[in-house]
């Protein structure tokens, strides 16, 4: 696809001449940023160039959508994060911000400016939150060929184009809104499905149950499990097995008269030895020690 951009001015007369649909298109286009290249290129037009050190505020809303190429984003109350492929990320009015291509990739981007009352609507939605402004949607088919028509649109005019504009404007952001929903739905079944293992690992702490066993116990893959279980935790499954049997091993010394060894077999550690020198690494006291230290 050829690049293209249009920004169009909020007082042409063929928008005047048309019904407000609450979505007003102000701008479309595809660029292709070639590596090693300063980015945004010199075809902006003013109040929509912008200096890197300088950022920009826009008065409008943009949809931007990174097909290919790796770069950077930064917006007011959002630190800087990468962009890879297939990331999207909104524009929100008077919202400070900037962005840019790596200069070793470039990248390929899609974008959308638009306003109107009806688009206030849509971007109070929950899952459109300037302060969580990047959506990761990958590679969606649907998505991009609505784009290429909207771009079309804009490019070729004609009647009832801005009309046309403004209903696959309304498509783009529902499948935007659509794989949030997902996402979010995803996220949840994975955190419950982690907490439901969580509960099995404080039931076996006496026991030697492996991840393994605990993944296949769920009807997981060890793999997706410790992946998933370390994104939600913070830990893999194995150190937080270990660190909760080490918390019970050390509340038994300072609580019961059972001797080391005994502590260590309720624990399901092979030996006194092996436990002792885990306790010591993760108490920095031996377990001796830590018992008749109040």
């Amino acid at each position: 696809m050829d690049t293209f951009r249009k920004y169009v001015h909020a007082d042409q007369s063929d928008q005047k001449q048309q019904p407000d649909w609450g979505i007003n298109v102000l701008d479309v286009g595809h660029s292709i940023h070639p590596i090693n290249t300063v980015y945004p290129d010199s075809k902006h037009p003013e109040g929509y160039f912008f200096e890197w050190d300088k950022g920009r505020v826009l008065a409008e809303y943009q949809l931007v959508y990174i097909a290919s190429g790796t770069g950077v984003f930064e917006a007011e109350k959002l630190g800087r994060v990468d962009i890879q492929p297939g990331t999207l990320f909104f524009l929100y009015p008077r919202i400070w911000h900037r962005f840019k291509p790596d200069a070793d990739t470039g990248w390929t981007e899609y974008w959308v400016g638009f306003e109107g009352s009806y688009a206030n609507h849509l971007m109070k939605q929950e899952c459109f939150n300037p302060e969580r402004p990047l959506i990761q949607m990958g590679f969606n088919a649907e998505f991009i060929n609505i784009f290429i028509q909207l771009i079309d649109t804009i490019r070729f005019g004609g009647p009832g184009s801005n009309q046309l504009a403004a209903c696959l404007t309304i498509q783009l952001l529902g499948l935007v809104y659509a794989s949030a929903l997902l996402k979010a739905q995803s996220n949840s079944r994975k955190t419950q499905l982690i907490n439901n293992i969580k509960y099995s690992i404080h039931e076996n702490l006496n026991t030697n149950i492996s991840p393994e066993e605990l993944a296949a116990k769920h009807n997981v893959s060890y793999a997706w499990f410790r992946k998933a279980f370390k994104e939600i935790t913070g830990k893999s499954p194995g150190q937080y097995q270990l660190n909760l049997k080490i918390q019970k091993a050390g509340k038994m010394l300072k609580e019961t008269d059972l001797s080391i060894a005994e502590v260590a077999f309720q624990n399901g550690f092979e030996s006194e030895y092996y436990f002792s020198r885990i306790f010591k690494s993760k108490m920095l006291l031996s377990p001796s020690k830590y018992r008749n230290n109040s």
